[in-house]
């Protein structure tokens, strides 16, 4: 996974934290997990807020 699959990065995150509501995670965390997931192989450089910002929407779309 790259930076670019939000959508992928959003499903994921959503079976790796089913208890977490995403509107309120910190951009600052939302980047850790997501470094951390399994497959995600990308550089922290190239992530900005458009693009955690990108994953979250996704999360929140996923989670509702």
């Amino acid at each position: 996974m790259k930076w670019t699959d939000s959508s992928t990065i959003a499903e994921v995150l959503y079976d790796t934290h089913p208890d977490v509501d995403p509107k309120t995670i910190r951009f600052t965390d939302l980047m850790q997990w997501v470094l951390a997931l399994d497959g995600f192989n990308d550089a922290p450089e190239k992530c900005g807020e458009k693009i955690l910002e990108a994953i979250q929407l996704a999360w929140i779309d996923e989670a509702d």
